[in-house]
């Protein structure tokens, strides 16, 4: 359409807006079509011939930067039922953050499916989102699409080949099953990578990890990364490789960290060295310890009193200084060895009470057999109930009914659900929530009955992670029959 005819076009819609008659207006070409019609077909032609020129003569152009892009990859899981996408869709529309969505799709992959990307879709820097998710990912990354990610095992020959998200899976499995070779390989590629994606790929040493890998970090302290040195250093420390000088002059942060600490003795007999957190006198003194937790490394500060590891951490005073006490468990987390995250772990744990729950701090390094015996301590005592929420990186779908029925979990959530208390109800709807994740098909199936029976309508958002759980066994039953 010329730039004549637009004009034309503008004046005839202004003319029927005001419900005048706009034949004599209309370009020649089209007073041809309605020449010999009726003033009322006229109108009507000249309505339709306008509707067609702005439906598509008038449609507007594609951006020259627009990119055709592949098609979407095929996932290695079938895609969900039709049957169960509102209950998925529910899910995640009542999941608060991207935490808790990463749980809905989690639990849904624990079962055998993958979500409709038009319900939800990773981005590409996700690096939480189960692994059948990393074609996705890599879609989302790529722009150009002319890559596609080989099927044979990530050597050095084809690692450009690969996109960012399905190497970081193949390395990870590597580095499972045979770390010196994923080594090998990190040591090859990495230093040509910009920083981030050298941080990834450091950061997969942790599966495997092995003196054999100390070398190579030592030799990272040159990175020109200051992520990657620090990085590294905490992969040493879990080696119980000092990853700095411990001369104790100005600049030894452990020795300024040590300081912190008050060294005493304990027992009539057998005296043993304990540690507590020393009185701080201001708020700058609290930030600066909290910094110090932060960047030093717990090897290093045990040698600040002449401890190993498990003897520092044996000796800790757990319940004097709530703050310092979750510090601690945070370093433990980072840099701790392998040996004394699970002591520590066991010990708390076997303790009970509050000190216990410092515990979820090291759930990113425990084993899941670890992690299940914290949720069913958290779920048999009523007052910490809430802190189950902030369990990480746990297991979909394995909390069996006698872990909530024998503790007090059952009971203060139906008093919450048929209470009048709108804090208490709002920790009981997080709490439904997470154990919607956690649970067994059976188990999300009772604990629904439950809380209904208690006051909380059938419907409730906080019951959809739940309904959903036993939805989606509803439908294997069936597609195994």
């Amino acid at each position: 359409m010329n730039e004549g005819e637009q004009t034309g076009l503008a004046t005839m819609r202004d003319c029927w807006i005001t419900g005048g008659a706009s034949f004599d207006l209309a370009p020649t070409a089209w007073k041809t079509i309605a020449d010999d019609a009726s003033a009322d077909e006229q109108e009507r032609r000249l309505l339709a011939i306008a509707a067609q020129a702005l439906d598509v003569a008038l449609r507007p152009a594609a951006p020259k930067t627009l990119k055709r892009r592949p098609p979407l990859p095929r996932l290695a899981l079938p895609m969900l039922p039709e049957r169960l996408r509102p209950l998925s869709r529910a899910a995640l529309k009542h999941a608060a953050d991207a935490r808790r969505k990463t749980r809905v799709v989690t639990l849904i992959a624990s079962r055998g499916f993958v979500l409709h990307p038009m319900d939800w879709m990773p981005v590409a820097s996700d690096q939480n989102s189960p692994d059948v998710y990393a074609p996705w990912i890599d879609w989302q990354a790529s722009l150009d699409g002319e890559r596609h990610a080989p099927q044979e095992k990530l050597t050095a020959e084809n690692w450009d080949e690969f996109y960012p998200a399905a190497r970081r899976i193949a390395l990870a499995e590597m580095r499972r099953s045979e770390p010196a070779s994923a080594r090998l390989l990190v040591e090859a590629k990495a230093s040509g990578e910009p920083a981030e994606a050298r941080l990834a790929l450091v950061e997969l040493m942790r599966f495997g990890l092995n003196p054999e890998d100390a070398p190579f970090l030592k030799s990272l302290s040159a990175d020109r990364s200051g992520k990657v040195r620090e990085l590294a250093g905490r992969l040493l420390a879990r080696l119980g490789e000092h990853g700095r000088s411990i001369d104790g002059g100005p600049d030894d942060a452990a020795a300024e960290l040590a300081a912190f600490i008050s060294e005493g003795k304990s027992g009539f007999i057998r005296r043993r060295s304990i540690y507590t957190p020393a009185k701080l006198k201001s708020p700058a003194q609290e930030k600066r310890r909290a910094e110090l937790f932060e960047t030093c490394n717990l090897v290093d500060l045990a040698a600040r009193f002449s401890a190993s590891e498990p003897e520092f951490i044996g000796a800790w005073q757990f319940g004097a200084d709530n703050n310092a006490d979750i510090l601690i468990a945070r370093m433990v987390a980072a840099s701790g060895s392998d040996a004394t995250v699970t002591h520590m772990a066991d010990a708390l744990v076997a303790d009970g009470g509050k000190p216990a729950l410092f515990v979820l701090h090291l759930t990113p390094r425990l084993d899941s057999r670890r992690k299940r015996a914290l949720v069913r301590m958290i779920l048999k005592q009523a007052n910490y109930l809430n802190a189950i929420n902030l369990a990480e990186g746990i297991d979909a779908g394995w909390l069996e009914w006698d872990d909530l029925s024998n503790g007090s979990a059952l009971a203060a959530l139906r008093s919450a659900v048929a209470g009048n208390d709108d804090a208490m109800r709002r920790g009981a709807d997080d709490m439904l929530e997470t154990i919607g994740f956690l649970a067994t098909a059976t188990t999300a199936a009772k604990l629904i009955d439950e809380v209904v029976a208690a006051g909380m309508p059938p419907a409730a958002p906080s019951l959809s992670v739940l309904g959903l759980n036993a939805a989606l066994a509803e439908h294997q039953s069936r597609t195994d029959t």
